[in-house]
């Protein structure tokens, strides 16, 4: 899933690679700051979010309770409307079926819009590789394809990109001779005088969807460019991929969902577009695609749903949890070796690929809870990245230093007058070495933090020497 070599990708090695760049250190740290306050002050002014918040819980629960019954449904409605409905097994059944598609209808130039489902495919590189040119019309996804990278952010594909770098990009891929590009009104400028051409001459469309809705059939896609409904109209063919979960009841449910995606995900009272798709266009219809395919893409989904982590399908890809984790802002989005980056992520990569690839991840948490306080869909991260590192103990897939420290640490807990005299003689001991300085800048087996940071020397005993001469002050009351 996007890991790049699995074989030797450490997130420890990447995450520090990534804190290795103090520009790119500086703008994490500046989103790290910024962006939670666009989502508090959302939040504050909306008046209902918790109350909302728990509704799209119960209901995202009970569509995931009763997926035999909406799937069905929502297959038979959108086939009503004209759609055709197509199941894709893995990530290569989703490549292939979109392959065949554009192969049908003869086609060499597709615009694509933003979707996670298609990256965590990777069909662009999919398709390239048989001739289509593919070009992605979000303006974030298309900075990265240019530079040859993966989104750092789910929302923010290019957040990471400086003004100065995304100029060299348009620079060196546009060939629209002598001009300035100083300010980010320019590259946008720029940036949709190109695309216009790409979405007049593309045959096919592609785009994701936010939502899909079983009493009427209808796909849900919220976005701020626009570009999606480029995709959708322009081209004779379009083709939404999505997967399993993003099914909901009623058209209320996904209005519902906006209402919160949008103040989680960008801090905006409401997005500039949020657009419904019934289907290919209609006889009266002055617009619209002549042929309109949805490709559902399961990807160990089913296999989510029947087990104890299926509360992570509640997910509706707003990237709160990113914006809020302390791991994520000093690593960035592309330690992770995965499409789902942070808290969301650390569980999903591992769900939907292996926990020996990202046998990391779950262990790149530090128990604040700030994922889960923040989460519109209410998903107790905290607690499945705690079982997943129980799953990881159990199946052995830790370090051998990590399982002998572990089994050492259990013989000395059954041993307590060992234990604590081991505990008081090590202090003692680290608080005579640091008198002086008062601080260590090295120790054995501390180099995580010793490499970035001094370590205090103790200024006393252990906690249970100090609690026992407490004891011994205060006096019994009579």
């Amino acid at each position: 899933m996007n890991a790049q070599d699995p074989e030797h990708y450490s997130f420890i090695d990447a995450a520090q690679r990534a804190l290795g760049d103090p520009a790119a250190v500086a703008q994490r740290d500046m989103l790290a700051r910024v962006t939670p306050q666009l989502r508090e002050r959302a939040v504050a002014g909306f008046g209902e979010f918790e109350a909302l918040r728990q509704h799209l819980r119960r209901v995202r629960q009970h569509t995931l309770d009763n997926l035999d019954y909406y799937l069905p449904r929502f297959e038979l409605e959108a086939t009503h409307n004209g759609n055709r409905v197509h199941y894709a097994e893995t990530a290569r059944d989703l490549n292939g079926i979109v392959l065949d598609i554009c192969r049908e209808h003869g086609a060499r130039r597709v615009a694509k819009g933003k979707s996670m489902v298609t990256e965590e495919t990777e069909l662009t590189a999919s398709l390239e590789r048989e001739g289509l040119h593919v070009v992605e019309t979000d303006l974030g996804e298309y900075i990265v394809q240019l530079a040859g990278e993966k989104p750092a952010h789910i929302v923010g594909p290019a957040r990471h990109k400086s003004i100065a770098q995304i100029r060299e990009l348009f620079l060196a891929a546009h060939k629209l001779g002598e001009r300035k590009l100083e300010r980010a009104e320019d590259l946008v400028a720029e940036a949709r005088q190109v695309m216009r051409e790409h979405f007049l001459g593309a045959e096919v469309g592609i785009i994701g969807a936010n939502a899909l809705i079983a009493e009427n059939g209808y796909s849900m896609l919220v976005t701020n460019e626009g570009n999606g409904d480029l995709c959708a109209s322009l081209p004779k063919v379009l083709i939404v991929c999505t997967t399993l979960d993003r099914l909901l009841p009623r058209a209320t449910d996904a209005a519902a969902l906006q209402r919160l995606l949008v103040r989680s995900a960008t801090g905006q009272d409401q997005t500039c577009y949020t657009s419904f798709y019934s289907g290919p266009r209609r006889a009266a219809d002055a617009d619209g695609p002549l042929e309109t395919h949805i490709v559902l893409l399961d990807n160990h989904r089913s296999d989510i749903l029947d087990s104890d982590y299926r509360d992570m399908l509640q997910c509706i890809r707003c990237g709160a949890c990113l914006n809020h984790c302390p791991i994520f802002a000093a690593a960035g989005g592309h330690a992770y070796g995965s499409v789902y980056p942070g808290p969301m992520g650390s569980v999903l990569a591992p769900l939907l690929d292996s926990l020996e690839t990202y046998a990391e991840l779950p262990n790149a948490c530090t128990s604040c809870g700030r994922c889960e306080e923040v989460c519109p869909a209410a998903i107790p991260l905290p607690d499945l990245l705690r079982d997943l590192r129980h799953d990881q103990q159990r199946a052995g897939i830790t370090p051998q230093r990590w399982r002998r420290g572990m089994r050492l640490h259990a013989w000395l807990a059954g041993q307590p007058r060992l234990y604590h005299w081991l505990t008081a003689r090590g202090i003692g001991l680290l608080n005579w070495l640091g008198r002086r300085r008062g601080a260590f800048r090295r120790l054995p087996f501390a180099g995580g933090w010793t490499g970035e940071r001094d370590f205090p020397a103790p200024q006393r005993g252990t906690f249970m020497q100090q609690y026992r001469a407490l004891q011994r002050e205060v006096p019994d009351d009579e």
